[in-house]
């Protein structure tokens, strides 16, 4: 069910045909050391949405970009930029001093949409 889903999805955004996806080279292998996380990151596929992705990318001309896993996706302000350090995990809304404010993983996308350091696949 879960191959299912992951084929689905990437499907679904090639079939949109961007001229670019940026993602995050994510520490898997760290994540699988925190008990709370292990079983959920265990069970995404990480590695098998990634690989299937980049044979889609591929597969129909689409650059595949994947920004070093050091970049503060979510702790950068779309807007300002500014980078902001007491970022929890626990927070889901990103709150800036400029005034932006908006759900954390979507600032995180559109950070990564806007990436100027990354490596293509």
């Amino acid at each position: 069910m879960r191959t299912d889903y992951i084929n689905k999805t990437i499907a679904e955004i090639v079939k949109t045909k961007p001229s670019y996806i940026t993602i995050e080279d994510l520490n898997v292998s760290g994540m699988m050391k925190n008990r709370h996380l292990s079983k959920a990151v265990a069970s995404q596929k990480f590695y098998e949405f990634k690989t299937t992705l980049l044979a889609k990318c591929k597969e129909n001309g689409i650059e595949l970009r994947i920004v070093d896993r050091w970049f503060p996706s979510s702790k950068t302000c779309h807007c300002c930029k500014n980078i902001k350090k007491d970022l929890k995990l626990s927070d889901r809304v990103f709150k800036c001093d400029c005034g932006y404010v908006e759900d954390r993983d979507f600032n995180a996308a559109l950070n990564l949409r806007d990436a100027i350091t990354y490596e293509v696949a």
